[in-house]
């Protein structure tokens, strides 16, 4: 007979993915928002979406190595715990400052995900675990989209604040419910790799300032290269430590296999590109008519806008595992980022009417959807099974790099087209998005290259499993995940 605890577990776990999906969605639609309730400048208000990325990077591959083992339950506690106290950060009148320190706690909760599908995995058995996990991906994609949609509502009606609350009480009533049902793991304690965490996190988030901040201090500037150096030492120390130590945060071993280094790297392009590209469609629609090239749309209409790249995302990764019997994963990785390409290219000439942005972000999820689901079946083929958890992980970890990455690029190419003096209107000119647009045409261009040259020969007896086998970790694009 089974308990309560057993029945509610799997809709505990949903709501937990939800809630996560939710939560990391709200500085996206915000960010020209933020930046006029708080008086601050347009690329600085970007790190409320940049820093949350930055910090999930981060948190991914630690709190997967946390949750590993008895500690699992615990773990998913204090994360929880820790995306309530930023929620409540970010909704008080406290400052940008503390809005920025809120966001990065919300960060956390995109290490959640992977962990409730182990939760999943070792506590419900059989087919019924299969159809949770199953359960847990869809929710994941559904809820970015809907996150998007639901904050813009919630901002539009009870200004920022009311979308931050909305989120602490999400992220409240999923920790009460998490800490009645949650079972404990039954799997050993692993070694954890603190040291690596720290060297990764001190170097991407240095060349995410110096990113950001460079057309401020010049690009020249005493400063900016030396922040730029220390970042670059401190990640050639990080690699060196994983290769080093017997317990690494990820297993850089792997990227001896070609397919494993295209997907990879692939990841990186891909990523930066399709955050590149959101944040300019978040920023075009509600910057003002006024600017002659605008929509002055407000922020409820920027969430809707977004919708079609997940909607496009979720139709396609239905299609890919049938596509992936008759044609090589090696033919449609490239294709998936040559789609990405395509919406770029699209916004270069077309953005002056909504319908035009929301076939932009229908193009941009379809091309995310095939790149991101090919890409881990990829690696599992590429992988011995014992090293596909730590294959897919990294290849996640390189997905969020390239996102945050890709936020703060699109606001430091825009800063660097807003006019200053007596012609400055807080906004960039419409040069800047073209600046911009090609950027992120360049970005995909190389991954279109990397992907279609890399790759060589991958095993083809692995299988690709069904779509039930997958889950979800970033805006409209489904992943799978080692077992």
């Amino acid at each position: 007979m089974t308990t309560f605890r057993q029945r509610a577990l799997v809709p505990v776990l949903v709501l937990v993915a939800l809630m996560v999906s939710l939560v990391s969605s709200l500085g996206a639609p915000l960010v020209p928002t933020l930046a006029r309730e708080h008086g601050v400048a347009l690329h600085d208000a970007q790190w409320s979406l940049t820093l949350a990325l930055l910090v999930g990077a981060v948190a991914t591959p630690l709190l997967g190595r946390l949750g590993d083992g008895p500690r699992r339950r615990a773990v998913v506690l204090a994360t929880l715990t820790a995306v309530l106290v930023g929620s409540l950060l970010a909704a008080l009148p406290l400052g940008f400052a503390a809005l920025l320190v809120g966001r990065g706690l919300q960060g956390l909760g995109l290490g959640l995900v992977p962990l409730t599908l182990a939760v999943a995995r070792e506590a419900v058995p059989g087919e019924a675990g299969r159809r949770a996990v199953a359960l847990l991906s869809v929710t994941s994609v559904a809820g970015i989209g809907l996150g998007y949609l639901v904050t813009g509502l919630l901002a539009q009606v009870a200004g920022t604040p009311g979308a931050f609350w909305f989120g602490a009480g999400l992220s409240g009533l999923a920790l009460a419910l998490a800490a009645l049902v949650l079972p404990p793991s039954r799997q050993p304690a692993r070694p954890v790799d603190l040291l690596g965490a720290v060297l990764l996190g001190a170097g991407v988030g240095g060349l995410l300032v110096a990113l950001a901040d460079a057309e401020t201090w010049g690009w020249a500037s005493a400063r900016l290269l030396g922040l730029s150096a220390a970042s670059v030492v401190l990640l050639a120390a990080w690699v060196r430590h994983q290769l080093r130590t017997a317990s690494p945060l990820v297993d850089l071993r792997q990227l001896r296999a070609r397919a494993v280094l295209a997907a990879d790297a692939t990841a990186l392009l891909a990523g930066v590109g399709t955050y590149l590209l959101m944040s300019l469609v978040i920023r075009l629609v509600q910057t003002p008519v006024s600017t002659g090239y605008g929509l002055g749309a407000s922020v409820a209409l920027a969430g809707v806008v977004l919708l079609p790249m997940s909607l496009g995302s979720v139709a396609v990764s239905r299609v890919v595992p049938v596509l992936a019997r008759r044609v090589p994963l090696t033919a449609l990785l490239p294709v998936g980022c040559a789609v990405m390409a395509a919406a770029l290219a699209l916004l270069l000439v077309a953005r002056s009417e909504l319908w035009q942005l929301l076939v932009v972000m229908g193009l941009t999820g379809v091309g995310l959807g095939v790149a991101v689901s090919v890409m881990p079946v990829v690696v599992l083929r590429a992988v011995p099974p014992s090293e596909t958890g730590s294959a897919t992980a990294f290849n996640q970890v390189l997905r969020t790099v390239g996102y945050a990455t890709g936020s703060a690029l699109s606001g430091t190419v825009l800063q660097a087209h807003t006019p200053t003096g007596a012609a400055a209107t807080g906004f960039p000119t419409a040069a800047g998005y073209d600046a911009a647009v090609l950027v992120g045409l360049v970005v995909c261009a190389a991954a279109v290259v990397v992907s279609a040259v890399l790759p060589g020969r991958v095993r083809e007896d692995a299988g690709v499993p069904e779509p039930r086998d997958a889950d979800t970790d970033a805006p409209g694009a489904r992943v799978l995940v080692g077992r």
